[in-house]
């Protein structure tokens, strides 16, 4: 992911005391949370009582500095989020599941496991090969699983996409070229694709991965197995608009991921799900600084050449049993989200 943490705050900052030479008109501007006027640059001050908060004593936190008037828990009440209607239609309609989808039959389960069976030992120590989610058996909790996504997806004002979106004025499709990628892209096997495929028809036709998005007050929302998860298994395709990566450095969505890190950096393209969106810009990530933070990693976010194509998908890196909650490290690549504070 990418992140640049701007300063706009109304707190003053080392600059601003260097400038001046006094610190007389910040020495009251402390935090509500820790007490400490410390790190006055990420001190936030409410623009209705003028109270201030650390970005990172916020809870859930703020990463980057929001844009325009922002109000602090002094003068907003957080509640927990409107449930969506677990009702079938509604869920139907606002995922557009489209009932007379069929699989291939080269993607059933059981060509599959005939492939497996006849592989050699040799070849599958060379490349481990990406596994399906499985999907809940019961309707009613897959209905349930659904609803908990559209519910977030709501809250935020994000439209459901399961899929890489080009809207006029930002990037066309021909711009996302792993060829352009800095030091190569690996290339999806035709294999893994067709993994990837079967999971797309899935989606399609309502038969949701094993997952359910909770709110929870210290991280927001969250991700979590709502039936045990193999190693290897694809969790879900990051979506949403493409832009360039120079678009969006003075951006404060918090779910920028990166799509290709070109070596012209002008060409960098990042995918941007605050307007469209699936579940994967639900799911938190580590903090990397800590080793019980590090413990916690279940995922890992891997960008791949998929016909020709730029493509980011979150697999899970080990067994993962119901109930755990779903986290990756946002600095796979960059190392520059900031997730010191993360919880």
């Amino acid at each position: 992911m990418v992140a640049t943490l701007r300063k706009r705050t109304r707190a003053l900052n080392p600059q601003m005391v260097i400038e001046t030479g006094s610190e007389s008109e910040n020495d009251d501007v402390c935090c509500e949370e820790c007490g400490s006027g410390h790190s006055p640059a990420e001190l936030l001050l409410c623009d209705g009582c003028d109270k201030g908060y650390h970005l990172f004593c916020l809870r859930p936190i703020l990463v980057n500095v929001p844009k325009g008037s922002w109000f602090g828990p002094c003068c907003t009440k957080q509640k927990k989020p409107k449930s969506f209607p677990l009702i079938q239609t509604k869920i139907v309609d606002f995922f557009r599941i489209q009932r007379n989808v069929e699989t291939p039959e080269k993607l059933s389960q059981d060509n599959r496991k005939k492939r497996r069976r006849g592989s050699s030992l040799v070849v599958s120590k060379k490349r481990r090969k990406m596994l399906p989610y499985h999907p809940s058996e019961d309707p009613a909790v897959r209905l349930k699983q659904m609803a908990s996504l559209a519910t977030a997806l709501t809250a935020t004002g994000t439209e459901f996409s399961n899929k890489l979106t080009y809207r006029p004025g930002m990037v066309p499709r021909e711009a996302n070229c792993p060829d352009c990628e800095q030091g190569g892209m690996q290339v999806l096997s035709k294999e893994d694709f067709e993994t990837l495929n079967l999971c797309k028809i899935m989606m399609e036709r309502g038969e949701c991965p094993p997952l359910m998005v909770v709110f929870d007050p210290q991280e927001g929302f969250t991700v979590e197995a709502d039936k045990p998860i193999k190693d290897w298994t694809i969790i879900t395709e990051y979506a949403g608009d493409v832009d360039y990566l120079k678009n969006r450095e003075n951006d404060d969505g918090d779910s920028i991921m990166t799509l290709l890190s070109a070596a012209d950096p002008s060409k960098s393209l990042v995918i941007c799900p605050d307007k469209y969106g699936n579940i994967a810009r639900y799911i938190n990530g580590i903090n990397n600084h800590t080793r019980e933070g590090r413990k916690k990693q279940n995922l890992k976010c891997v960008r791949f050449d998929v016909n020709g194509e730029s493509r980011v998908l979150l697999i899970a890196n080990r067994d993962i049993p119901k109930g755990e909650r779903l986290y990756y490290d946002y600095n796979a690549y960059e190392n520059e989200y900031p997730t010191e504070h993360f919880v």
